[in-house]
Formats: structure tokens, C-alpha cells, sequence
């Protein structure tokens, strides 16, 4: 199953026959506090720096959120999606919780945008899925309901399989457009939730086929050591299923893990992208010195 994805002149393709879509989580003030006090003065221009970190990373795609406290969102994240699409030409993420937000975002958006996201109690599904679909979007779904998060991974997929009945049955979204997020929780808070999401993206994978994504920096979220946690997670998740992943991109480690698990899965044909990617390194470095 392939979720197609295009801004204005560039498209992507998400399916386990692809190589793993690197989304990057960086246009986000979550946690970055001189970041959000830009973003509130209606300052945007750090937004470049990230924008170039993030190609030079090697991001398929960008996730962009505005979400900060005593600032217009909706205006902020019009605002954002215009300027990325003038400095880049991948597809865009957009990222909000605020329906008016999205509907700002989607507005200005030019191409087919993933938004993120919508859970599965009914109320956000009525909110979120005709903006979707009036949009010609495609949408992440997290498989929790209210404030519970299924312990397990059967439920994630029961409650999934609610949101696609009501997403394609009820507001047209073809399948495809439906992508997964299994729900990464912090490992450093209980070991055994990692086996839990894996076991999530197994059952969606063998049962639905649908893709999936998650916010990879999650999973080491409070641990030491986290480029190496989510250059042993990834590879993992994409031999489980897991076809997506919002995530460090400005991680040498871990997006060289994912591009050697592309390889060894695949989903690199004659190794030509890590033959590329591997000479590219090693002419910088002699550049370099």
C-alpha cells in the first residue's frame, strides 16, 4: 500500500517497498524555549536554520509546528508552511491539534499534505477527518481513545480499525491516506513498552497493511545515549513494519542506521543510495580535512 505525499513540484511514496521516509521533527517549539519566544514576537527566521539542517540531514519530508502558549497558531502555521515551501521543495507535515490551525495550514499548503493527527475518540474524528478529506490530505491516526492508551497492542488495533471504518466508510478517505501511529512510549519508563509498539506495528502491518509513522524520539526520551537507542529502535521497527518515522534527522547515527537497514531490507536496489550516500561522506570528510 502506498501513501503518496507532493508538495509543488516534488513527490514521495511511503510503502514497505520503499525506502523508510525520514520526516523531520524540528520545526517544533516543543522544549525550545528562545525558539517559542521567537515564534511569539511573530519572529520566524530560525525557521531557516532548521529548514537547512534538516535537507542537509537528509529528511524526506518536514513535520511543522507552531503550537505556542499565548500565540495565534492558526496565523503562526500559515505563516511557517509558506516560508518552508519557499526554502524547500518536500512535502510538509502539518502539525497541530487546533482544528483551526490545520485549516490555516492546509489553506496555505500547496500539494498534498500529511496532517498530524487524529485519535480515535469520536468527537476529534468529526473534527479533524472533513478538514482531511475536504483538503485531499492524508492523515496520521494514533489508536487511543479519551485518555486511555491501550496497553495492548490488540487494542491499538481494534481502535484502528474503528478509525478507518469511520475515516473511508464515513468521510471518503481512501485507505491509503490512513497512516498509523503506534504509539512509541519512553523506554526509560518501562523496558517492556518498546516490545509493545513492535508488536503494534506487527499486527497493523500483517492485518491492515497500512503504513505507519511515530515520533522515534520518544522512545529515548530521558535516557543517556539516545542517538544510539534510536539507531538500534528504527532498524528494528522497520523490520517489523513501520514504513515512517518523525524524527532527529541532524543525527548522523541514526539516520545512517536507517539508510543501512533500507539496504539490508530491500529496499535499496543494488545498494546504489548507500554506495551514494557512502562516497558523498567520504568526499566531504576529504573536503573537510
Amino acid at each position: 500500500m502506498h501513501t503518496v505525499l507532493r508538495s509543488a513540484t516534488r513527490e514521495v511514496v511511503i510503502g514497505d517497498d520503499q525506502p523508510f521516509c525520514l520526516i523531520g521533527e524540528r520545526l517544533n517549539p516543543t522544549g525550545r524555549k528562545i525558539f517559542a519566544e521567537q515564534l511569539r514576537r511573530g519572529d520566524l527566521s530560525r525557521i531557516a536554520v532548521d529548514v537547512e539542517q534538516q535537507l542537509a540531514g537528509g529528511a524526506t519530508m518536514l513535520d511543522v509546528n507552531m503550537g505556542v502558549p499565548l500565540a495565534d497558531e492558526a496565523e503562526l502555521l500559515g505563516r511557517a508552511i509558506t516560508m518552508v515551501q519557499e526554502l524547500s521543495d518536500l512535502p510538509l507535515v502539518i502539525d497541530s491539534s487546533v482544528v483551526e490551525a490545520l485549516e490555516a495550514g492546509l489553506a496555505a499548503y500547496q500539494g498534498k499534505a500529511l496532517v498530524n493527527s487524529v485519535t480515535g475518540e469520536r468527537e476529534r474524528l468529526d473534527a479533524i477527518l472533513p478538514i482531511v478529506a475536504r483538503h485531499g490530505a492524508a492523515v496520521i491516526a494514533l489508536p487511543n481513545e479519551e485518555d486511555e492508551i491501550p496497553d495492548e497492542p490488540e487494542r491499538r488495533l481494534e481502535i484502528t480499525r474503528k478509525i478507518l471504518d469511520v475515516a473511508c466508510g464515513e468521510y471518503g478517505i481512501a485507505q491509503e491516506d490512513i497512516v498509523i501511529d503506534p504509539l512509541a512510549m519512553p523506554v526509560g519508563a518501562d523496558t517492556t513498552l518498546v516490545k509493545t509498539t513492535l508488536r503494534t506495528i506487527e499486527l497493523i502491518h500483517d492485518e491492515l497493511g497500512l503504513n505507519m509513522t511515530l515520533g522515534a524520539s520518544n522512545v529515548s526520551f530521558g535516557m543517556p545515549g539516545r542517538p544510539a537507542l534510536g539507531a538500534a529502535f528504527l532498524p528494528m521497527a522497520m523490520q517489523c513494519g513501520l514504513t515512517s518515522a518523525i524524527m532527529d534527522v541532524r543525527s548522523p547515527q541514526i539516520v545512517e542506521a536507517v539508510k543501512a537497514a533500507d539496504l539490508l531490507l530491500g529496499n535499496d536496489d543494488w545498494g546504489a543510495a548507500w554506495i551514494a550516500r557512502s562516497r558523498a561522506l567520504a568526499a566531504a570528510a576529504e573536503k573537510t580535512a
